[in-house]
């Protein structure tokens, strides 16, 4: 039962190549790449989850049914892993179907994150009046930036969105916020959004990490628009439409850690600090870590 009362349905958008990882994902949906042991997109449907999604909508190209498929019991191996005294295995292996109902819409061309949510449109119910949208490659911590979201929807109406500082040189890679203050000085109204602009036209600092909470209206400018320069339906040319309406956009300022984990640099990162922070782990490859940093760059070369 959803007790935030702001979304039931959450989007993860996860049709993209994954070029940045190959050849791992010529056959691997890099979605189904782990940090430390749990795939990136079962991280983002726990984290859906506990704001108080019921359903997930993963919206995939054809070729990655496996996908969808992570979210499906397996009783054989369940039983197998039982029947070897391998219970945490078996616990492990059950938590993604059992985090929330899963549906799975198809993007048969990957035409920008935009084409990907309109996709999942024909999915949503008449109860749906704002979704959530999680994108996989970032990951957010601690968790519980969309429990926060939901409440600035339920005090401000209309769409919210997240923002991280980000460093400028970096801004040509994300939407970018125009903002103005608010009473709440961790939430800013957003006056304009500009994909990916050149870090000197640069309106703010403010950068998308990849949470969204998206009014239902915005489907309306998604059906309206047409591809940008890039040949995509961008997701914040429609956010810009509503703005220039007058409906209400938000952002939620994030202080805590954002990894991108769509590039090996990122994961690698991510799964370091994971495991640093495992207390069974952490000891130890923090002390591994400390030996392999204080030894001179040349004596890690090989031959």
């Amino acid at each position: 039962m959803n007790t935030h009362g702001e979304f039931r349905t959450a989007v993860v958008p996860a049709a993209g190549l994954g070029t940045r990882f190959l050849p791992v994902t010529k056959s691997v949906p890099k979605e189904l790449l782990p940090v430390m042991a749990t795939p990136a997109i079962e991280i983002v449907a726990a984290e859906a989850a506990a704001a108080g999604a019921e359903r997930l909508i993963t919206v995939t190209s054809p070729e990655k049914a496996a996908v969808a498929a992570h979210f499906s019991r397996d009783h054989d191996l369940e039983k197998l892993l039982e029947s070897r005294g391998k219970d945490d295995a078996a616990e492990a292996v059950r938590r993604a179907p059992r985090l929330l109902r899963v549906e799975n819409a198809v993007q048969p061309e990957p035409l920008g994150l935009g084409h990907a949510v309109a996709c999942a449109e024909p999915h949503l119910t008449d109860e749906d009046t704002a979704v959530a949208v999680l994108l996989p490659d970032d990951l957010v911590l601690p968790a519980g930036v969309l429990t926060r979201m939901a409440e600035v929807r339920r005090r401000y109406g209309g769409t919210v969105l997240c923002a991280f500082e980000a460093a400028r040189e970096d801004l040509s890679a994300y939407g970018v916020f125009d903002v103005r203050d608010t009473a709440d000085p961790g939430v800013k109204r957003v006056r304009a959004m500009v994909e990916k602009p050149a870090p000197h036209e640069a309106p703010s600092t403010l950068a998308c990490a990849g949470r969204y909470l998206l009014d239902r209206e915005v489907f309306g400018p998604l059906r309206e628009i047409g591809p940008g320069p890039r040949g995509e339906i961008d997701l914040t040319d429609a956010i810009s439409v509503l703005i220039e309406r007058g409906h209400p956009v938000h952002v939620v300022l994030h202080t805590g850690v954002r990894h991108d984990i769509g590039t090996p640099g990122g994961m690698l990162r991510a799964t370091l600090d994971e495991a640093l922070r495992d207390p069974a782990r952490g000891p130890a490859l923090r002390s591994w870590l400390r030996q392999r940093v204080d030894v001179p760059e040349d004596a890690h070369a090989v031959g």
